[in-house]
């Protein structure tokens, strides 16, 4: 990862924070992009001097992600990996439940991705060896109950991911997709207390299947959706 630079989305979160640190361990350069205004306390330090931290950025908005991704290839020169992270979850069953909810999950989960996308493509293809690696979920492959807003999201992003693999093939871009199942984070031990967390996908694991994707020993990888399980 040394001399790379690195997009994370949603990188003031749980699992997006830890990528963004086990990419700057690495050597990488990170731009951390996220709607929060601000980073958790002592992010930054952990991150040390090559981290470009930008808060309040809506990237549901193609205007706001185009704005993003210009400064950052004006910070570090380049722009080489994509890790689309942003995205959100709800239950809710389809009887009763309301459009808006399936508008939000497209909105946070597919939308996010594909303005990420398209405006780091310029500079992913300029740097020669452009990475997209895009969160999706194992539920997206066979929904629960009250999962349908949120399993029909990420299966628009498993779509993407093929799509733009295959549109990229020949401009030396790979783009592949990880499908988690619960990330061990402290939100999900919240709200599933009596669940065996060792079962769950720790963000380090995951960290680590996303930059094998994101490196140069990848290369030959394209349009995988990589279920990333744990032992759920």
């Amino acid at each position: 990862m040394r001399g790379k630079t690195i997009v994370v989305t949603g990188a003031l979160g749980a699992l997006g924070s830890v990528v963004a640190e086990s990419a700057a361990k690495r050597g990488a350069s990170v731009a951390l992009l996220d709607h929060a205004p601000s980073a958790p306390d002592g992010l930054a330090e952990r991150l040390g001097g090559n981290a470009h931290i930008l808060g309040g950025v809506d990237l549901t908005s193609a205007e706001a992600a185009e704005t993003a991704m210009t400064s950052v290839k004006a910070k570090f020169g380049r722009l080489d990996a994509l890790f689309n992270i942003a995205g959100g979850f709800q239950w809710e069953t389809v009887e009763g439940g309301k459009d808006e909810s399936w508008e939000r999950m497209y909105a946070l989960n597919l939308m996010t991705a594909l303005n990420a996308c398209r405006a780091a493509l310029p500079f992913l293809i300029e740097s020669g060896a452009g990475r997209i690696v895009n969160v999706g979920a194992q539920s997206a492959l066979h929904a629960a109950s009250g999962f349908g807003p949120y399993a029909a999201s990420k299966s628009a992003v498993h779509r993407l991911t093929e799509t733009l693999a295959n549109e990229l093939k020949q401009k030396s871009v790979t783009v592949n997709a990880v499908l988690p199942s619960i990330i061990d984070t402290a939100a999900n031990r919240r709200d599933m207390p009596e669940a065996d967390f060792d079962r769950w996908v720790k963000p380090e694991e995951l960290a680590a299947v996303m930059l094998f994707l994101a490196s140069d020993e990848a290369k030959a990888v394209t349009g995988a959706l990589i279920p990333v399980a744990g032992r759920v």
